[in-house]
């Protein structure tokens, strides 16, 4: 069982701060997912074989093709700033972001 004590650690860890009523409900709430767990683990699964997922589904993936879509030259356009090849964005990284 958790104590009050152990809620106000766990608060602390977390860098919550709760007010009495808040902590005494976490406590209880606490111990019932603890309680929970135990019961979960009380459970025999040894005849159980691993689930890696849900849906008995394989992937459907397709050949990676690079395909000319012939808009460069309108995407370029529509771009605030841009020159023959690429558009310009604005750095985002560096010492000093706000330069």
């Amino acid at each position: 069982m958790l104590s009050k004590e152990d809620v106000l650690k766990i608060a602390a860890l977390s860098k919550l701060e709760f007010s009495e009523s808040e902590i005494e409900k976490f406590r209880v709430d606490l111990n019932k997912i603890f309680d929970h767990m135990e019961e979960l683990n009380s459970v025999d699964t040894s005849e159980v074989e691993p689930l890696f997922n849900v849906l008995d589904l394989k992937d459907v993936l397709r050949k990676d093709v690079v395909k000319n879509s012939g808009i460069k030259k309108e995407i370029l356009e529509n771009a605030p700033n841009s020159d023959e090849e690429f558009i310009i964005v604005p750095k985002v990284v560096g010492e000093n972001a706000d330069n």
